[in-house]
This record gives structure tokens, sequence and C-alpha cells, in this order.
């Protein structure tokens, strides 16, 4: 057995266990504990905007993403002095909110970020995500049902935000002024949901059942609701190159994209270029498309 490494580094003036740093995490992207660490620290302003005052679920690889892997909802014990936690229906949750519990949890081989869609001791949604996701194990014409989702939503005066999920398939974020509730938010993408599929038969499906889908691509407003968890922006992924949930703009989805070119090798330099999409969309109203709805039901 190759003995264990450990050690320790200051962030923000605590100490952070660091063990096993030449540990393989993506062994096909070439990135170690050590690397990975470092990759999270030029993430953190960023990934820790979308974690902060929410409930965290990770998903941990103990010995790298091919590897097997655990879903954490609970905090583990024992828990450093900077980690912060909140309670929600007898689980004691992690709540990232600081650079060092960020890199402790990268210690602890936490590849993947799913936080709630509302915030600690709330009931309302932070946002409005639809989920888009491909029946295929994978499906090239996922970004063409992105870009018809996201006219659709400008039609209806909306700005949207879409991101990579960093798998296969792709979010589209509407920020909403505070308010809304999730039954709404759900009224409003059953809507959207069965337009495009009335509009686009071939491409989109709003069946459950993946067994009944075919090869369509499933249109999920069910998943944005209280209790549920979707994959952070800027979130690691557990694929093979490293890639990394990222926000796109409209014209970038036009280009057909792979998820994979969004990984935590490049992902610091787009960074620096293009700045957090997510920022530049101002909180929508949806006030009175919900009033329309609830008119002609």
């Amino acid at each position: 057995m190759p003995k264990t490494v450990r050690g320790t580094i200051t962030v923000e003036g605590y100490e952070v266990p660091v063990s096993n740093p030449g540990k393989l995490l993506w062994p096909e992207a070439g990135i170690t504990k050590r690397d990975y660490l470092k990759k999270l620290a030029e993430l953190a302003p960023y990934l820790l905007t979308y974690c902060r005052n929410r409930l965290l679920t990770t998903i941990r690889y103990p010995g790298g993403v091919d590897g097997p892997f655990f879903y954490q909802k609970n905090a583990p014990e024992p828990l450093p002095d900077f980690v912060n936690t909140a309670t929600h229906e007898n689980i004691r949750y992690i709540v990232l909110d600081n650079l060092p519990t960020l890199l402790w949890l990268g210690n602890l081989a936490s590849i993947e970020f799913h936080p709630s869609l509302h915030y600690v001791n709330d009931s309302l949604p932070c946002e409005w995500m639809i989920d888009l996701d491909p029946t295929l194990e994978e499906d090239p014409r996922i970004m063409e049902a992105a870009a018809h989702v996201g006219d659709i939503l400008g039609s209806l005066g909306l700005q949207s935000v879409p991101k990579t999920s960093g798998a296969t398939g792709v979010q589209i974020i509407v920020p909403i002024e505070y308010g809304v509730t999730f039954d709404e938010l759900r009224t409003l993408g059953h809507f959207i949901a069965r337009f495009v599929t009335e509009r686009f038969p071939s491409l989109f499906t709003i069946e459950r059942l993946k067994k009944d889908r075919g090869d369509k691509i499933y249109f999920d407003y069910l998943q944005h609701y209280s209790g549920k968890t979707l994959a952070a922006p800027y979130t690691p992924r557990a694929k093979p190159a490293a890639s990394v949930s990222t926000p796109l703009t409209w014209e970038e989805v036009r280009q057909n994209p792979h998820p994979s070119e969004f990984n935590l090798n490049n992902i610091a330099q787009r960074l620096q270029q293009k700045g957090d999409l997510l920022q530049a969309v101002p909180p929508q109203s949806v006030d009175l498309i919900l009033k329309h709805l609830n008119r002609v039901k």
C-alpha cells in the first residue's frame, strides 16, 4: 500500500487539510488533486456565488472519476470550524459560502456541487431553471433544442442564459424577481414545454419515463422544485474531459459547441475573458405571463 501523504494549506487564516495531492482525479485529463484544488480556488469567486446560502449536495469520488462515487447530503464528522451548516428536514447540510470550505470539500474528492434551488430557511426559488435532458447518451441536437427554447423565452420578453450541464444536457436560467413560487414557475414551465413539443414534435418530449421518450430531448420543467437540486453554474463534473457547467452566450449556442469544450483546463481563461455571463442579466418579471396563463385556464 502506498503511504498516505498528508499536509495542510493556509486559506484565509484557516488550516485546510490536504491528503494525497498527487492522486489522479481525472486520469484522462491528467488532473491531480493538487491541480484540482488550484482550479477550485480559481473558480471560487464564481462557483460560491451560486452555492452561498443554499443547502449543498455533493457527489464524491474518493478514487477519482473512474471509480465508485456517493452522494453526500449530511455533513461528515468531524467538521472544521470554518464549515457552516444548516438543518433542513432532519438533514444537516453543508452551506458552501467560503473558500476554505470549498477546498476542504475538494480534498474530500467532492467533484460535483448541487445546491438547493432555494435559500436556507426560505421556500421561494432563487431563479428559474429549465432542464433539457437528452434521452440518447449523447444528442447532437441539444444546442438546437436550447436555441429554440431561448427564442420562445425571448418572444415572451424574458432574457435568459443557457449553460451546459457539464454532462450531456443544457439548462436555461432565467434570473427572476423575488416572490415567485415554485408552483407558479412549474405552471409557466409546463406552458412552454407543451408549446415546444407541439411546435417541434420530433425534437422535444415531456414524457417522464425514459423508456417512452424514443430519441427525443426531455423538457424537464418538474426538476425545478423545492427539495430538488441541479448542477450549479461552474461546478466541475465527473466526466473524462473534466467538463465544467458553463454559462454560454446564445451566439455560442448557435455554433453548436460540445459540453466538453468547457472544462477545468480552460475555464479560468474563459472567465477572465468573458466574466460571469449570468451576472449580466437582471432579474426578470414573469407576473404578466402568469396573469395571462391564469386568465386562459
